[in-house]
């Protein structure tokens, strides 16, 4: 069962590949997305990752959250169900 994982403090210049690298060492990865501002076009900071194990998932939460990654420290947990109060 594949899990998603939600990643907060992205650097503004962070891809989606260079998410997937470095989620990549700790299993495998099925997705990964940094979201953009839609009408900007810019990064709005924060992406998902979803990884194909849940035990790899949750070494990658535990070696990631707080680590420092193209100078900022990441926050990494388990996505929270998306809430329909829009």
């Amino acid at each position: 069962m594949s899990v998603k994982l939600y990643v907060g403090n992205l650097n503004y210049s962070v891809t989606s590949n260079q998410l997937a690298d470095l989620f990549a060492q700790y299993g495998d990865v099925e997705d990964a997305v940094v979201l953009n501002d839609r009408q900007t076009g810019r990064s709005r900071g924060f992406g998902f990752v979803t990884m194909a194990d849940p035990e790899q998932a949750q070494e990658a939460i535990d070696k990631l959250n707080g680590q420092e990654f193209e100078g900022r420290n990441l926050i990494v947990n388990e996505a929270r169900p998306r809430r329909d109060d829009r």
